[in-house]
């Protein structure tokens, strides 16, 4: 066990344990100060008794029977064991140091909680702080969210009222406008009376106070006469000076914006293209399309057919078989299909009118088989080898073995043969059965007229008509209404018809004037155009705008001409729709187009709010002869509100029917023409086909043209077409005198109709020609020659073209839209002088009409011709009950409202005499008789557009109620018919949600707009179109029950969209465009060097870049570059305009070094031509800037420290100034 001193430690008090031996003895401490007997027993009791709790082990003592026997025993005696002391002491200070070692591992735990404790009350508190300052910053957030959203709406609120105040300081406006014009006309009205009486008094000799010579001022106001030409508020009349806002815009420059990454030099209709931006670029094409082939926009497809003796079979059966299939191919596509030609045998009098027929034609088509007559081959030549726009041609060559082709025929294929690729001729050689050849040719025939004339891309009909069954419709941007390409197309043919008139009738005067009402300061009233019938309205607006076109291409001019009166283009409502149509497409706008006329009447201000704040140049509206309008006054009061700053309007009207409230507007009045002129053009008429006139007859020509109807431009102009006429007829000396005693324009009309019907052949001719007249004059619209023949079986194509010939030239008729109607009003009120004197007549004309386009609906042919004609018909008519039968006509009706006729299909209902609730009845009745006769699912797929038609139509009318149930029985049939998920049927769901939502009804609208958006998401994908247009109807669902989150969400997917749809849309049309245009232009370049070429090659080289044909662009740009040195001169600014355009290619292809040497080439000249703040010279400068900043970070990279250098003095030291002080917009 050791020794006592070994089991306490040097410091004393300390324990140390004996680990010897299993149950050896205790080390027991010496104990420094004695402890109580009392303690040491308590001590050891509890010893003892947990050793006798655990029980004895092997080297336990020995106990006695009790637990605590022992100790008492050895406590009471003095003489106890050492031993068993010994151990109760070891066994307490064990026990005692375990408790000490107890004790301060607890005292050390909860220290360390304790610090614990209080590191989590810290962080407790830390975040308690946290908490409280979040929701201090949340409570703030939701306050200043909660303000916002308060703002907002009152915000909004304001705007409503503002507009409010708007609108009713308008009508204040508006009121006050028309009183104190009232009171200027009482004013102008008394004056003319004192005038008047003054000068009764003067006649009678009456002296009167002469006010001139008191010292009043009151006689020192300048009166102007209604009608005359006069300036309005000039001078300083009225005491105003320009606003900063007019003068900075006078101050803008009309230059389009210049590319944005190419930095391409345009001039012309293509100054606005942006690489980046084809809406741009399609916006300015538009500008340009009347400058394309008349076979591209002509709503007629003219197949002029040339063959001989020995190709006779083949064109009788062309005629026979084929001629029908193509024409109903046509028809159904809009457009009238004409196969015209002419006798072998013809005689040389009908040579102008075939080449006239030629010129006119879309597609020629020739028939040979081994000869070629003389006469048909001028017909030959004119047709394929002067084709100058490169218009379809086919050759039908029938080859036979053992014979050779005559050498003129021979001749005739090797010339087509070497032709260039622009001319299109195509040549079929066959050898056979010619119904095999025949067939041959209809097949290409169809092709040509599907790819290159009516530009369609499906040339296959099968695959067409399988997609048509389960496709939809596309819907234009523009809502539901689809857009009338007929009232387009006539528009465009009006236009370009009055821009071919070579006579300027001394219109230069005139054009200044116009310029400046477009430079003016706003505010400006509307410009008027005043002038008698014939006066050359039409023709001065259309010069101008075609030189506004060429010089100011930024600015956007929307007109329209309007026709006679009561013809689809004097409807008010269709012209305010066509114009809102036209300001939507510049606008790329999205929104939806209402057909009611009074909701277009007041949202097309609204519009033209709208794009003037957008569109960076001027817009010029021009309404050619408005006065022919009915109620004219009413339906275009939007012209005495003022208008945007950038906005001008120009009208014309005729002295006699101008409005009186229009007076006062500021007036151009066309005066008559001068003598001199008027002989001048005569004359010059007269010399374009080899005739002069004797001296004495200029004489006499002077002394007829001295008074105002003799010297009307229509009367001059028709003067000298009858003496050139009668010249090349050998009897000049008659109808000159026979036109000296024509005193007005309708006399001298009326002697060229006998004329022209004095040349026809026969009295059958001469009847046939009276009777085409007459029909052409009670028609609405005009009529179509193939009409024409149809009610004619007995007329031919040569009597009919050469009499269509006779009456062009002689400005009586014209074509419009695939339509021969009448050139001039005075023309038609001829026909009624001279052929319609009493009612019998114009009713047995109407009524054949009548029975011919009837006859086409009892064929179930409802065309565009039928509906436009047949209802008006009846109503002019006088009938009633045939009118309202003609409209339950379920077809025609759905025809008029999907070309946007709204107004005239509810003029008609109207006139019947039924109201909105029983047109509404009738139509229901109508569809439910069709709808027992309906078999098949063809039929019920019509049937539910039928539906959906008149919910449409309803729905407009304001009949929501009424407008549900044909939608909704439109869905069922579509369900059933179809499927429940066909996007039909999302189409029938989008139409029913929008009733419910003009019916405030907003939750049957939402759930059936979200059905409508996952069918079609289904069907077309996330990105189409469609989803666009449902997302869109949901924002505005949204808007309008004041969910603005949710609206905004939905309306900048429904913009992701569109503008991905837009892009692509505009890419594709714009490259078709961009195509045409080109291969036009490249056609106009095949003659001799002049500028005008040069700059056609320069625009060439524009439209293959914009497609990225850089090579074909450069070849382009280096031509136009070359051909203006040659005749311009190097240092001309044209060459460096070339220069700037290779450059741009250059820098576009990453040939920096080339770029720089062709803009300074560029630079050069352009520093040297124009003057230092020249806009030219700051737009090179600033792309070589540009150059320069691509050129630093290369050269840096290369280490070309020389250059480096030289590029950052340039900038430095030129580059800053020029652009500072002139950068073009």
């Amino acid at each position: 066990m050791g020794t006592a001193s070994s089991l306490v430690s040097p410091a004393g008090g300390e324990v140390i344990e004996d680990t010897y031996g299993a149950g050896g003895g205790e080390a027991c401490e010496i104990p420094v100060e004695v402890k109580p007997k009392a303690r040491l027993l308590r001590s050891s009791f509890r010893r003892g008794a947990a050793a006798a709790a655990a029980g004895a082990g092997p080297g336990s003592l020995p106990r006695g029977a009790g637990g605590g026997g022992l100790l008492g025993a050895s406590f009471k005696s003095t003489g106890s064991s050492v031993p068993e002391l010994e151990y109760a002491a070891a066994e307490y200070e064990r026990l005692k140091k375990e408790y000490e070692i107890f004790r301060v591992s607890k005292n050390q735990e909860l220290l360390s909680m304790g610090r614990r404790e209080a590191k989590l009350d810290t962080e407790n508190k830390r975040l308690r702080a946290e908490l409280q300052a979040l929701q201090k910053t949340y409570q703030k957030i939701l306050r200043e969210k909660e303000s916002a959203l308060e703002a907002k709406y009152q915000a909004m609120e304001r705007a409503a009222t503002f507009e409010h105040d708007r609108d009713k300081v308008k009508r204040q406006f508006k009121i006050f406008r028309e009183t104190k014009e009232n009171e200027i006309q009482d004013l102008l009205r008394a004056k003319r009376e004192l005038e008047s009486k003054l000068q009764r008094l003067q006649a009678q000799g009456i002296q009167i106070f002469d006010p001139g010579e008191s010292d009043s001022d009151d006689n020192c106001t300048d009166g102007t006469a209604a009608g005359t030409q006069c300036e309005y508020w000039t001078g300083g009349a009225l005491g105003s000076e320009p606003s900063i806002g007019s003068m900075i815009q006078l101050q803008q420059s009309f230059r389009g914006p210049e590319f944005a990454h190419s930095s391409i030099d345009v001039e012309g209709p293509f100054a606005n293209v942006n690489r980046d931006d084809w809406d741009i670029a399609v916006a300015s094409l538009l500008q340009v399309t009347p400058l394309f082939s008349h076979s591209l926009w002509s709503n007629a497809v003219r197949c002029y057919l040339i063959h001989t003796d020995e190709t006779q079979p083949e064109m009788d059966l062309f005629l026979k078989d084929y001629s029908p299939k193509l024409k109903r191919m046509c028809e159904t596509m809009g457009y009238f299909f004409h196969a015209i030609y002419f006798p072998v045998d013809i005689e040389n009098q009908y040579l102008a009118v075939r080449k006239w027929e030629i010129e006119k034609s879309s597609l020629v088509i020739l028939f040979i088989h081994l000869t070629l007559p003389s006469l048909l081959l001028e017909d030959c030549e004119e047709a394929f080898l002067k084709n100058p726009e490169g218009k379809p041609r086919l050759i039908y060559h029938r080859l036979e073995d053992g014979k050779v082709s005559s050498d003129s025929v021979q001749q005739l294929i090797d010339q087509v043969s070497n032709l260039n690729k622009t001319n299109k001729a195509k040549i079929i050689d066959h050898s056979g059965d010619p119904t095999e050849g025949v067939y041959k040719t209809y097949i290409y025939v169809e092709k040509i007229i599907k790819q290159d004339i009516l530009g369609s891309e499906n040339t296959d009909p099968e695959t067409k008509d399988l997609g048509s069954e389960d496709s939809v419709p596309e819907d234009d941007d523009f809502g539901d209404v689809l857009w009338d390409i007929h009232d387009e197309q006539e528009q465009m043919e009006t236009f370009q018809q009055a821009t071919n008139s070579a006579h300027e009738l001394g219109f230069e005067k005139y054009y200044q004037r116009l310029n400046d009402l477009v430079a003016a300061p706003a505010p400006i009233p509307p410009l008027l155009v005043s002038g008698g019938p014939g006066s050359g309205k039409s023709l001065l607006l259309s010069k101008w705008i075609q030189l506004q076109q060429k010089n100011s291409p930024n600015t956007l001019i929307l007109s329209h001409f309007v026709g006679r009166p009561m013809s689809t283009s004097s409807e008010s409502s269709l012209i305010i729709k066509r114009l809102t149509l036209k300001l939507m497409q510049h606008s790329w706008s999205v929104s939806a187009l209402t057909l009611d006329p009074a909701k277009l009447l007041e949202e097309f201000p609204r519009w033209l709010e709208k794009l003037s704040a957008r569109h960076q140049g001027s817009i010029i509206i021009i309404i050619d002869s408005i006065d022919q309008v009915q109620q004219v006054e009413k339906h275009m009061k939007w012209l005495i509100d003022p208008l945007p700053v950038n906005v001008r309007v120009i009208v014309s009207v005729n002295v006699e029917t101008c409005p009186p409230a229009w007076r006062l507007w500021p007036t151009l009045h066309l005066d008559p023409l001068n003598p001199k002129d008027a002989k001048s053009i005569i004359i010059a008429e007269c010399h374009s086909v080899g005739i002069k006139l004797s001296k004495e007859q200029e004489k006499k020509l002077e002394r007829h043209c001295r008074s105002a109807t003799t010297c009307n431009a229509l009367y001059v102009t028709l003067f000298g077409k009858m003496i050139s006429r009668a010249g090349r007829a050998g009897n000049l000396d008659k109808i000159l005198h026979q036109c000296f005693q024509c005193q007005d324009t309708i006399s001298l009309y009326r002697l060229a109709l006998r004329s022209i019907q004095e040349s026809m052949a026969n009295d059958m001719d001469k009847e046939l020609m009276k009777q085409i007249l007459c029909l052409i004059n009670v028609s609405h619209n005009g009529m179509s020659e193939s009409e024409l023949m149809e009610l004619y079986p007995e007329l031919s194509w040569v009597v009919l073209t050469s009499l269509v010939h006779s009456l062009h030239k002689m400005c009586l008729l014209t074509y419009g839209c695939g339509l021969l109607k009448f050139q001039h009003l005075q023309a038609w009120e001829t026909v009624r002088l001279e052929y319609m004197e009493g009612p019998t007549i114009i009713s047995s004309c109407r009524q054949k009409l009548i029975n011919y386009f009837t006859m086409q609906l009892s064929q179930d042919q409802v065309t565009w011709r039928s509906a436009d004609e047949l209802p008006w018909l009846f109503q002019q008519q006088g009938s009633k009950q045939k009118l309202q039968d003609c409209l339950l006509n379920l077809f025609v009706s759905q025809n008029l409202y999907k070309r946007g006729h709204f107004a005239e299909l509810l003029s008609y209902w109207q006139f019947v005499g039924k109201d909105k609730s029983a047109m509404a009845a009738e139509y229901f009745d109508s569809l439910k008789q069709y709808e027992k006769t309906c078999e098949g699912e063809e039929n019920m797929i019509c049937l539910a557009d039928l539906y959906e038609t008149l919910g449409r139509f309803l729905k407009d009318l304001g009949l929501l109620s009424q407008a549900v149930v044909p939608l909704q029985r439109s869905l069922e049939i579509r369900e059933t018919a179809l499927d429940p998920d066909h996007p039909r049927v999302a189409q029938s769901l989008h139409q029913l949600a929008s009733v419910y939502v003009q019916w405030k009804k907003f939750g049957n609208a939402e759930q059936l707009y979200k059905q409508a958006l996952e069918i079609s998401e289904n069907a077309y994908g996330a990105e189409h179109p469609h989803i666009a247009r449902e997302l869109e109807a949901l924002a505005t669902l949204y808007q309008k029950q004041n969910k603005y989150e949710q609206a905004e969400h939905f309306r900048k997917k429904s913009f992701k969209i569109r503008q991905k749809a837009t892009r692509r849309k505009g890419n594709s049309y714009g490259f078709a465009l961009l195509r045409r245009r080109a291969l036009q232009l490249e056609e106009l370049t095949l003659g001799k060097d002049t500028p005008d070429n040069a700059r056609t090659l320069n625009e060439l080289g524009v439209l293959y870049y914009l497609q990225n044909n850089l090579e074909t662009a450069d070849q382009f740009l280096k031509r136009s570059l070359e051909m203006r040195e040659r005749v311009l001169g190097p240092d001309h600014p044209d060459c460096a305009q070339s220069l700037n355009n290779l450059a741009a290619l250059c820098n576009e292809k990453k040939q920096y070094d080339k770029a720089e040497e062709l803009y300074e080439r560029a630079l050069d000249i352009r520093r040297r031509a124009l003057a230092p703040d020249h806009p030219s010279l700051a737009y090179t400068v600033k792309h070589l800037a540009i150059l320069y900043k691509k050129m630093i970070s290369l050269l840096f990279f290369r280490g070309n420290l020389t250059k480096l250098y030289l590029c950052m003095s340039w900038l430095l030291k030129f580059g800053r100034n020029p652009l500072a002080q002139s950068t073009p917009v």
